[in-house]
């Protein structure tokens, strides 16, 4: 399988990093390799690129596309989650960078079979790591109605949420992708069906983030990986809607924080410092030129600090 990947605030993102030549830096999504390239072309005979991903076909693809940088190319089958430990296990106790591009990559969209679009026919599945035991299809069709209507709320931001799930149950046993959306269509009136983006694609959000156990990965994976970091180094985050958003803006703050003490005491008891600074105050969107090359870089966001 060849991904054809368009990386989202390339550039951007590696700008934020401010590499060293010598440095040692984490992809953590490593996909279809875009940060990485760009990481390896900057760095040193010295330094190194970790590049990791639970997607079996993402690292072999990588292994092969980087092959003359075998010496400074490390591809990691993992979830980033345990950053921390992969790192231990190559013996690597701080890094200079750790940059994630969160979501679901291009090439698991187009590739019908996995079951993550609403455009293509393909069994119910969803899953990032194919070696995972939860799929979508248990997702929609074992869950009660309460936990569907609960999750697609929650992790979709849809409106329609509790009439989508009373739809989905009252429909089972629902086998593939297109079925589930005549499903979450006849749910949906009309005319909210006219406005805004797909009626689906909430749903399919909510689905794939439950299978994923993705809000839970990336707070995790985030907090780890800044216990990784040197004093200097970076991370950058590009995320791609407000759940994630929210969980990196609120971690970088609670990292950035000093004094936490009430504010009615009069003087700071709690001698509680920052671990990291902000690199930029608002997050970076992408350029009217990137929108115009790239729809899916719409809702993107890139965030960044360093530590101290």
């Amino acid at each position: 399988m060849e991904f054809k990947h368009k990386t989202v605030l390339q550039n951007e993102l590696i700008k934020q990093l401010d590499i060293k030549k010598d440095g040692i830096y984490v992809d953590c999504t490593l996909g279809g390799g875009g940060h990485t390239r760009e990481i390896l072309k900057l760095i040193g005979p010295s330094g190194k690129v970790i590049g990791i991903d639970q997607d079996q076909t993402a690292i072999q693809y990588n292994l092969k596309q980087f092959s003359e940088y075998e010496q400074k190319f490390i591809a990691v089958k993992s979830n980033f989650e345990f950053i921390d430990k992969e790192l231990q296990k190559l013996k690597i106790k701080e890094v200079d960078g750790i940059c994630y591009d969160l979501g679901v990559s291009s090439p698991q969209l187009d590739e019908a079979s996995r079951g993550f679009s609403y455009n293509n026919d393909a069994p119910l599945d969803m899953r990032m790591d194919t070696d995972s035991s939860l799929s979508a299809y248990d997702v929609v069709n074992s869950y009660s109605e309460e936990e569907l209507g609960r999750l697609i709320k929650d992790y979709g931001e849809e409106k329609w949420a509790k009439r989508i799930a009373n739809f989905i149950v009252k429909a089972r046993p629902i086998e593939t992708t297109l079925q589930l959306v005549d499903v979450i269509k006849g749910a949906i009136p009309a005319a909210a069906r006219r406005e805004g983006p797909h009626p689906a694609k909430r749903t399919f959000q909510a689905i794939r983030i439950e299978v994923n156990d993705e809000l839970a990965v990336v707070r995790r994976g985030v907090e780890n990986g800044l216990k990784c970091l040197k004093p200097g180094g970076r991370m950058a985050v590009i995320t791609f809607h407000s759940l994630e958003d929210r969980i990196i803006k609120k971690i970088f703050k609670e990292q950035a924080k000093g004094c936490i003490c009430p504010k009615d005491l009069p003087m700071c008891v709690c001698k509680n410092e920052p671990k990291v600074k902000l690199v930029q105050t608002k997050p970076i969107m992408p350029s009217e030129e990137e929108l115009e090359n790239n729809h899916r870089a719409r809702s993107a966001k890139l965030r960044a600090v360093e530590r101290l």
